[in-house]
């Protein structure tokens, strides 16, 4: 069984002119004429025009293409094989770039906007957006979750990075100061809560004391939380906690 020339351009979906190339300089040349001189394709030549689209798809120029299917003792699936792991390693990569334009896509719904490397310089391989939709689906219909959205966005590198270090510091002090022994109640301790709180004021949204202790609050029953806090010093999360109540008390206090 033989094709014509536009039947195997409808089959392979390219254009009879790419077929009279690939005739003219000798990569794919149709094994069979009729009587009237017209091209004919059988079964192998389909066969290896399949192998010439494959490798096409991996980006290999024409002439290099020649060369691989007219080695000596390399047979079709010799060539599947090859182009199975070249395909594999092709989609690994693509699946690579469109998992990296989706965190850049979270990223910016999130209001994010910074480069990848310097989303990984500030945030190490924590990525917000990865939480992004809990936010929103816990917060999102709150004042202060437009707020912070509306701060964020127009952070830059250099905004993120004093914010970083605003907090790390915030968080040597408490940790400081759990670590000495000194309460939670304190007035050291309750003043560390209210530049913490002040803090939260600045950077993101009005943080009111009663919101505060509730932010205390998360810090212990989610654990997430408190891995991280622990992570600074044992036991911060509950001691962050303790000190966020004591200080709100203060501010109540007639």
């Amino acid at each position: 069984m033989s094709h014509s020339v536009g039947q195997v351009a409808r089959i392979a979906r390219i254009t009879v002119r790419t077929l009279h190339h690939y005739d003219e300089i000798g990569l794919l040349t149709p094994s069979e004429r009729t009587h009237a001189g017209y091209r004919r394709y059988t079964d192998d030549d389909l066969t290896r025009l399949q192998q010439i689209l494959l490798y096409r798809e991996l980006g290999f120029p024409l002439d290099e293409i020649a060369v691989i299917l007219d080695a000596p003792h390399t047979d079709e699936l010799t060539h599947l094989r090859r182009q199975h792991e070249l395909l594999t390693r092709k989609a690994e990569h693509l699946h690579e770039v469109i998992a990296a334009v989706e965190r850049t896509i979270q990223a910016r719904q999130a209001g994010i906007a910074l480069t990848p490397e310097e989303r990984f310089e500030i945030f190490g391989h924590f990525r917000p957006e990865d939480h992004e939709a809990e936010v929103e689906r816990r917060w999102g219909h709150t004042p202060q979750y437009e707020q912070s959205r509306l701060r964020v966005a127009s952070y830059t590198k250099a905004d993120w990075l004093r914010l970083k270090a605003e907090t790390e510091a915030i968080n040597d002090d408490f940790a400081a100061a759990c670590k000495a022994g000194l309460p939670a109640d304190g007035p050291h301790a309750m003043d560390l809560a209210e530049r913490h709180r002040g803090h939260m004021n600045r950077w993101f949204y009005d943080c009111d004391h009663d919101l505060h202790a509730c932010i205390g609050d998360l810090y212990v029953e989610d654990s997430r939380f408190t891995e991280v806090m622990d992570a600074v010093h044992p036991g911060l999360a509950a001691y962050l906690r303790e000190a966020f109540r004591a200080n709100a008390r203060r501010a109540a206090a007639p």
